[in-house]
């Protein structure tokens, strides 16, 4: 098997496993406690905290260790809005944040803030102008990632932290993407990383909060980790993590320009092997080693269950997948397709005759799945018709692409083919196939069935 999706979890580094179980010996007594096994797992923590701070350029008493990155991000986020209440109640986050950002962020809106989302384009970044413009005088907390997860888009954190500290705004970054490849550009208040990102434990997070942010920890008071994470350390986890993240660094220092070139020969070689696919992403500001396109006309469970008979792990953003009935909120904020979407996020040490392989095998997986979905050559030709309505009511991703990529060549040039779907898919791969396939698209009437009427014109 080869393990393509580092971006969800990478494997335990070996450094992680060995620190692992040195640190299990030493590392079970409380910290706070005076006597001999205390001091010895305090030391273990006081290391591995000024490890850690050292790789993100914070100070060590502003860096505290929490049960995830998820439970980093909400505690973080919730602290800083809390301890800016009196500044206001208005958050500030990108459309394409990790789902823990949102999920906080709509708690937030649930009990009375305001929250503002701000869009990308299409390959998922945010402007600095436009993030500069949702800042408001009563802006308690900004928040932007440092790479997107999906696509591997790297944000301008540079410019939105300074946009934010010329506004007198704080903000948080989600690092958990790029903490691997090195440190986030400066300017930041608020910081989250997981460990199991960068190849420690599962089940630790970082947060770092810079002296002279407000900050407020929310919950009931607990006198470890400055009060801002509750609980008990997990010492043998922290040690492990700190020790990973020292060497994958090392080691991505010298990979970073491997992986790269690899994925870029992926992002030049998939298209011309595979008809009807979308690259989607930065091509430049990306992290080196992720790649995510969308194949047209598949269903993506599919694709990626042949995948996996064929010995690759790789995730998806697709609607089709068994773990959402939903596209993915960052392709549908990017406005790409999201049917049939693949998530390659290749590991340090990855032989590049795998990446090879990986090539070889897609094609043949793709078209198999085309074929069961009875997909040939779609929309070759031009018909007569001025216009033809086309029934999709009942049908789920991809379907009713798949009709419309049918219907288009019974239309003129500039005719007009009309899609019925109550699919909520359709709202965001309609408008992606237009842009891909040059046909315009003009836009969606509501049904009093609650289904949609798309219209789509045929170029000429």
């Amino acid at each position: 098997m080869a393990y393509f999706d580092v971006a969800s979890s990478a494997p335990l580094h070996p450094v992680a496993r060995q620190a692992l179980q040195a640190s299990l010996d030493d590392g079970w007594a409380d910290p706070s406690r005076l006597y001999r096994e205390g001091r010895k797992a305090r030391l273990l923590l006081d290391a591995a905290r000024e490890a850690a701070a050292e790789a993100l350029e914070c100070r060590a008493d502003e860096l505290v260790f929490t049960s995830s990155g998820t439970r980093a991000v909400h505690e973080g986020i919730a602290g800083a809005l809390a301890g800016r209440r009196r500044v206001g109640r208005h958050l500030v986050v990108s459309a394409v944040e990790h789902s823990a950002v949102l999920h906080s962020a709509a708690a937030h809106e649930r009990g009375g803030g305001a929250v503002t989302e701000v869009g990308v384009g299409r390959e998922g970044a945010v402007s600095v102008s436009s993030y500069a413009d949702a800042l408001r005088p009563d802006t308690a907390l900004a928040c932007l990632q440092s790479a997107n997860h999906e696509v591997g888009t790297v944000q301008p954190v540079a410019g939105v932290a300074e946009a934010c500290r010329a506004a007198g705004v704080p903000l948080f970054v989600d690092a958990a993407q790029s903490l691997a490849w090195g440190p986030v550009a400066e300017g930041w208040s608020l910081l989250a990383g997981s460990a199991h990102k960068w190849g420690g434990p599962a089940g630790v997070g970082v947060l770092a909060v810079r002296k002279g942010v407000r900050f407020a920890p929310q919950g009931p008071a607990d006198e470890r980790e400055s009060g801002r994470a509750a609980g008990f350390e997990n010492i043998p986890g922290v040690v492990a993590a700190a020790a990973s993240l020292r060497a994958v660094r090392a080691e991505a220092a010298g990979e970073a320009a491997r992986l790269r070139e690899l994925t870029d020969r992926m992002r030049a070689r998939v298209p011309e092997l595979v008809p009807d696919v979308e690259v989607v992403g930065d091509p430049v500001r990306r992290l080196p080693h992720l790649l995510t396109f969308s194949c047209l006309y598949v269903d993506g469970e599919t694709v990626l269950h042949e995948l996996d008979r064929a010995g690759f792990s790789v995730s998806s953003g697709s609607s089709c997948t068994s773990s959402t009935l939903t596209p993915s909120h960052v392709l549908r904020a990017m406005g790409v397709v999201s049917e049939g979407n693949v998530r390659v996020s290749l590991p340090l040490g990855v032989a590049e005759a795998e990446v090879e392989r990986f090539l070889a095998v897609l094609p043949g997986v793709v078209h198999g799945v085309r074929e069961k979905l009875g997909v040939s050559v779609a929309g070759g030709g031009d018909g007569d018709a001025e216009a033809v309505t086309v029934d999709a009511l009942g049908l789920t991703c991809p379907q009713p692409v798949i009709e419309l990529a049918r219907a288009i060549g019974r239309v003129r040039p500039g005719g007009t083919v009309t899609v019925l779907a109550d699919d909520e898919v359709a709202a965001v791969d309609i408008p992606a196939w237009c842009f891909t396939q040059g046909h315009e698209y003009v836009g969606a009437s509501p049904r009093p069935d609650g289904a949609s009427a798309y219209e789509v014109r045929k170029a000429p």
